[in-house]
């Protein structure tokens, strides 16, 4: 039933919407990210979309006078950032172009991203709770940059549209009752959007392993900050119903990319 749902959907609606964009929004890089990815609404619809949000959230962080609190905090990050920027063009050119800011917001959060388009937000509580180096800081970073590059958020609204439009046209082919497209539903959720999910976290932890390295910050450091976060989140989530991977598989599969990334460290020091 779920292979059946899932292959009507994808067919419906590729075939509905008339198009289907299949492609790589990014260079390879020395750690060989190369998955052809589904791209069905444009990069300025999510542009658009992004701004919406990011100028929100800074608005309200103005208002509750919890933006940018810190400068000697800001201007760490800042410097961390220009030299994560200054690496991008090896995935893609038109990264270097983009409008970069930088901003943090004051709480207790363990939590930074990257917009689409370049927005760098930190949560100071991430810094602070697990006190951060700047290697560690740039795996985080160099992790979130690696997301804005692959153009993640796209490729996710992208996969939601074509399976809230295919269910909704299997639910009207095949006479589905409510509580079958719900389950038709579920079964995308757990059969196609978790699995991709982890799958962009595991691209975005390689990408962002070569970018800091690159940029002369120990790629080593990322290991020691997912051994922060796994004491720091205290029990985790089935790895089969959480959209990151469990921090153990994240850093194994990190060390397995160590004999790629440390000689571009070791180069970018010399």
């Amino acid at each position: 039933m779920k292979k059946l749902l899932t292959t009507s959907l994808m067919a419906a609606s590729l075939s509905t919407l008339g198009l289907v964009g299949c492609t790589s929004t990014t260079n390879t890089g020395a750690v060989g990210v190369d998955r052809q990815q589904l791209l069905l609404v444009s990069d300025e619809e999510v542009l658009q979309l992004s701004a919406k949000s990011y100028n929100q959230v800074l608005q309200k962080a103005r208002q509750e006078r919890v933006l940018d609190t810190n400068p000697a905090q800001l201007q760490r990050l800042k410097r961390i950032a220009n030299r994560l920027v200054g690496q991008v063009s090896v995935y893609r050119p038109d990264a270097a172009q983009w409008n970069w800011e930088v901003h943090t917001i004051k709480s207790q959060q363990l939590n930074a991203s990257v917009l689409p388009g370049g927005k760098i937000l930190f949560y100071s509580g991430i810094i602070d709770r697990l006190n951060l180096t700047d290697d560690e800081i740039a795996a985080i970073m160099g992790h979130e940059i690696s997301h804005a590059l692959r153009e993640h958020s796209r490729e996710r609204i992208s996969r939601e549209y074509a399976t809230q439009t295919g269910i909704g046209l299997a639910a009207s082919v095949f006479g589905l009752s409510q509580g079958q497209a719900q389950l038709a539903g579920l079964a995308g959720d757990l059969g196609l959007s978790r699995p991709h999910s982890r799958t962009q976290e595991s691209e975005a932890d390689q990408i962002g392993l070569e970018l800091m390295a690159r940029a002369g910050y120990n790629p080593q450091a990322a290991i020691t900050l997912w051994q922060k976060m796994q004491r720091a989140s205290q029990g985790e989530p089935p790895q089969f119903l959480s959209t990151h991977p469990a921090s153990s598989t994240r850093i194994s599969q990190m060390q397995a990319l160590m004999p790629k990334v440390m000689p571009l460290y070791q180069k970018a020091r010399r």
